[in-house]
């Protein structure tokens, strides 16, 4: 073939010569000459490892790996002991289901329909994810959840924010480096809780055979990005042994006295601390209820296990509250310090954690929303007022934002519980109540020779409380 004269220097038959003439080419130069400012010099580079398809392609194995960590760690929410690990969870949850959202909302500008999305399964992934769920006690599943899927999925994030197009792909850049915003504390909190675990008295050699199996176990599907080279999947596989199932009763740690046979913080107590109807006593017990909103953590975070790809709008709604429920929990705690109290002191209250556990989620979610936080809604304004009337600043300020969440969380929760249940709304408030009197008949809190019906709305927020 004649290649002609002005072409020969060029060697790649793909590359397309330039037409750059040189008049135009020394005017442009005379006039970047004259012009004044020296703005800092973009040193990001055309190129990159991956196309749309193959960005996509991961992207799709990321959100799914955040969803289901998601729903991981909701499933065992019940059973960590752990007051400080049990409110990490519950933030842990919603970094996940935030990363998820992020990169759902990626893939959709990656020419990927929502449902098609929402509609990923991977059978290797859940096989992965199905045996770290298998964990013998709660330091082997944050080995599980955060040392081995965690931080390979920290790496993974790393490894593609280097080889994506820095030009073309900046997007998926500020995805990723948000959710390594997230990432960074929770998996730094992981590594100092699993050696707390350790140094009080979890056999170390137990977790470090049990990472190892798990990173076996994720090697075996190609790591997160399911590019990796694979390894043949370890035997034996606990799954394969025994299904997992997510706990069904609340568990606290050995500094909390609980109580489930009363909602009545006065009757677990056995003698009153201020007068019943006093200023003093509901400043305490609405102190004491955001403390054992611990209760809620479990809740929300079985609710996100049970209904799980039912409805992603649902899961992360579930996901948020959990980590508001998880603030709650903090707050109370330190208003109960603040409030001159040891919070471990004060009984820990059980009775609606134990009804909500082992119950359909749809009931469990009427229960808190029909009836706690509409309850909450009831009296926290007269609450506020009244704490600012006797210039209370530490109720009046944690009040505030506490009724800001409740406000947010009976408007998600409508869209919840029609994703949880087709019953009407009267239909399932009489069925929560019902199972709920029954639940507290059986735990001695209400008398048993009640009728089911008798117990009212009223008697329900106060027994149960959020």
């Amino acid at each position: 073939m004649n290649v002609p004269a002005d072409l020969r220097h060029i060697t790649d038959t793909s590359e397309i010569p330039s037409t750059s003439r040189p008049t135009e080419r020394s005017a442009a130069a005379a006039r970047e000459k004259i012009f004044p400012y020296r703005f800092p010099r973009d040193r990001r580079q055309l190129g990159g490892k991956f196309s749309v398809e193959e960005n996509s392609r991961r992207l799709r194995r990321f959100f799914y790996f955040e969803r289901r960590l998601m729903h991981a760690l909701g499933a065992w929410t019940l059973s960590i002991p752990e007051f400080e690990v049990k409110l990490e969870t519950g933030r842990h949850i919603f970094y996940h289901a935030d990363a998820a959202r992020l990169l759902r909302e990626r893939l959709t500008e990656q020419e990927m329909r929502v449902k098609d999305i929402d509609a990923f399964r991977d059978a290797a992934i859940d096989r992965f994810i199905d045996e770290l769920l298998s964990a013998t006690n709660p330091a082997e599943l944050l080995v599980g959840i955060h040392q081995v899927a965690g931080r390979a999925l920290e790496t993974a994030y790393r490894h593609h924010i280097d080889d994506t197009d820095p030009v073309t792909d900046p997007p998926t850049i500020r995805v990723l480096k948000r959710v390594l915003t997230d990432y960074e504390p929770m998996l730094e909190w992981a590594e100092e809780a699993i050696a707390a675990y350790i140094e009080g008295g979890v056999d170390e050699s137990q977790i470090a055979g049990w990472r190892w199996h798990l990173q076996r176990v994720l090697g075996s599907i190609g790591g997160v990005t399911g590019a990796d080279e694979r390894n043949p999947e370890p035997t034996p596989m606990r799954i394969d042994a025994k299904a997992f199932q997510r706990g069904t009763v609340p568990l606290r740690d050995v500094r909390f006295e609980t109580f489930k046979h009363t909602g009545e913080y006065d009757v677990a107590d056995g003698t009153e601390r201020f007068p019943k109807d006093s200023y003093e006593n509901l400043r305490l017990r609405f102190i004491r209820t955001q403390r054992d909103e611990v209760d809620a953590i479990e809740a929300f975070g079985t609710f996100l296990w049970d209904i799980r790809f039912i409805d992603f709008q649902a899961e992360y709604d579930l996901a948020r509250i959990t980590w508001d429920e998880a603030r709650h929990t903090e707050i109370g705690h330190r208003a109960l310090l603040a409030a001159g109290y040891d919070p471990f002191e004060l009984r820990n209250r059980l009775t609606g954690s134990t009804c909500r556990g082992p119950m359909e989620p749809a009931y469990a979610m009427a229960e808190i929303n029909l009836f706690g936080e509409v309850g909450v809604l009831k009296t926290i304004n007269g609450l506020i007022d009244t704490a600012r009337e006797k210039d209370d600043a530490l109720l009046a300020h944690v009040a505030d934002f506490i009724r800001a969440d409740e406000r947010t969380h009976v408007r998600k929760g409508q869209h919840i519980l029609k994703c949880m249940t087709n019953l009407g709304a009267q239909e399932l408030e009489l069925k929560t109540r019902q199972l709920f009197t029954e639940c507290l008949v059986s735990l001695g809190a209400v008398k048993q020779d009640m009728d089911i019906f008798t117990v009212s709305r009223e008697d329900i927020e106060r027994l149960v409380g959020e």
